[in-house]
């Protein structure tokens, strides 16, 4: 496997380790003994990104903090559970998020080939990732909001191919969902590297479309197949 440039996915790859942040939440609320059930801790869930993904309430300079404070909020409004949850379920996540951030920024710095980011986000990637100092590890980003192209849409993946300059069967993809990351770029023409961990979804997982599997990143710079 021959990789001159590699594209990485952000949000449950490079800041969990590959839990999906719906899980990652859910287990924040089993932690403080919230009384709500997981079907309707999923529709909160599913009702916060939507409300998100359609109303300018993330601004270009909310950092991670506050992204995830707004997200816990509009949750916590849905299931009609005080507004006071928030600090508690937002600081028993934080650390947890520092250290996944911290462990990916010494993984991506020994790894020699170019980076591209794509990511579905809110328009505020670039604040983010200095935070977590990630910023300076890629020398783009490709972010939905910005681009207007959202994942699971292989164009978007086609984008960080035109970035890296090289053909597409020479940039390997990394992420954690199978649907929005691994099937579409495995459409693209790219590599794809799955980094496997708690899904959203408990059925089991169709895998077919990662050419690997890892369950950890540092598997990237261990095993020889991916330089």
């Amino acid at each position: 496997m021959i990789v001159k440039g590699y594209i990485f996915d952000y949000g449950g790859t490079l800041d969990t380790g590959g839990c999906h942040w719906g899980k990652v939440l859910w287990h924040a609320y089993q932690h403080i003994g919230m009384s709500v059930s997981e079907q309707q801790f999923r529709e909160a869930y599913v009702h916060a990104e939507r409300t998100l993904g359609k109303n300018p309430i993330i601004q270009p300079n909310f950092t991670f903090r506050q992204t995830l404070d707004a997200k816990i909020r509009l949750q916590l409004e849905y299931l009609s559970q005080a507004p006071s949850y928030c600090s508690q379920l937002t600081s028993s996540i934080m650390d947890d998020v520092y250290a996944h951030t911290t462990h990916s920024h010494k993984v991506l710095q020994q790894i020699p080939q170019p980076k591209v980011l794509v990511s579905n986000f809110y328009g505020n990637i670039s604040t983010v990732l200095q935070e977590f100092g990630l910023n300076d590890l890629f020398f783009h980003i490709i972010e939905s909001a910005v681009v207007g192209v959202r994942k699971p849409d292989p164009r978007i993946f086609t984008l960080g191919v035109e970035a890296l300059g090289f053909q597409p069967s020479e940039v390997a993809v990394v992420g954690d969902s199978i649907e929005k990351d691994i099937i579409p770029a495995k459409e693209s023409g790219c590599q794809t590297i799955w980094l496997r961990g708690e899904q959203w979804s408990d059925k089991p997982v169709d895998a077919s479309a990662a050419d690997f599997i890892i369950d950890n990143l540092t598997e990237l710079i261990t095993t020889s197949k991916y330089n």
